[in-house]
């Protein structure tokens, strides 16, 4: 198939696992781009990882040399896609409206955010991958929102189903899982960073797509709309700290684990519409798992 339309297909599948109710208005997630390439190159054979930087390029090239390869395909973003990181960011004010919180509390709040997040952004040498690929002529994309919203519904669906009543019930149902089971053999895997074992999960609030970390500020906001218990990819100092303060539960899932959860079920997706499998090699912390 095209390049451009394996990338059209990745932002269909994104939008069509949105958690946002207007999810099929969805044209472009701004942290999710053909980063380069033509898009009439045909695609069969693709080198796939979560952090795709000059190194993992340098490699393609070589893999290329010696076996064929079409595209590398990142998860997380590089060049225009991470300057467009901060955009994304919106989605969490209608997790958050869904959740309970007060809508217009929820944007203040991310607005905020999202402007710390862009500045951080700004300084960084972002076009440094995107520059070795042109260098390379090699074909590059990335899917980050597109893969996460694949996360957020696959959980969801999963809590939703079992009902874990504590967080050691949490921790087995996301150990039964692939993509967690092989971090936890890297002393990776989904743990408990705030809460005893046996404590209630109660409702549960799931950070696994929006960009990245929300406003650690709306943490005692959730806990008034009832959720007891975040699991998250990943939480920063800062963040533990707040949600402590709120007295909230924190279930780590991971985020590498995490990550490559999402590429697995997108992929899956993606050679369900094709029909076709793509010859997929891995790199970068990502472990191709099929469900079909």
């Amino acid at each position: 198939m095209k390049l451009i339309d394996l990338y059209r297909q990745i932002i269909k599948c994104g939008a069509q696992a949105d958690p946002r109710k207007n999810k099929f208005l969805i044209k472009s997630y701004p942290d999710s781009q053909l980063l380069y390439g033509a898009q009439n190159t045909q695609v069969r054979k693709i080198m796939v990882g979560i952090d795709i930087e000059v190194a993992d390029l340098l490699l393609a090239d070589r893999i290329r040399s010696q076996e064929g390869l079409d595209l590398v395909l990142g998860h997380h973003p590089e060049g225009a896609a991470y300057t467009g990181l901060h955009e994304v960011m919106r989605l969490q004010v209608d997790l958050l409206a869904q959740a309970g919180v007060n809508r217009k509390s929820a944007e203040q709040l991310l607005d905020k955010r999202m402007q710390e997040v862009e500045r951080r952004v700004l300084g960084q040498n972002h076009t440094r991958p995107i520059d070795a690929a042109k260098l390379l002529k090699l074909p590059y994309i990335n899917a980050h929102t597109p893969a996460d919203n694949q996360v957020y519904r696959f959980l969801e669906k999963l809590f939703l189903k079992a009902k874990p009543k504590k967080l050691t019930d949490a921790i087995d149902l996301l150990m039964r899982v692939p993509e967690y089971k092989i971090a936890a053999k890297f002393n990776a895997g989904p743990k408990v960073i705030l809460g005893s074992l046996n404590r209630p999960v109660g409702k549960v609030y799931f950070e696994m797509t929006g960009g990245t970390e929300g406003p650690k500020e709306v943490f005692d906001k959730l806990y008034k709309a009832g959720v007891r218990t975040l699991v998250s990819m990943h939480l920063s100092e800062e963040h533990l700290k707040k949600a402590i303060e709120a007295n909230l539960n924190v279930v780590i899932a991971g985020h590498i684990s995490s990550d490559t959860l999402g590429l697995n079920l997108l992929l899956d997706k993606l050679e369900a519409r094709f029909k076709e499998n793509f010859q997929i090699i891995n790199c970068s912390g990502f472990t191709r798992i099929k469900r079909k």
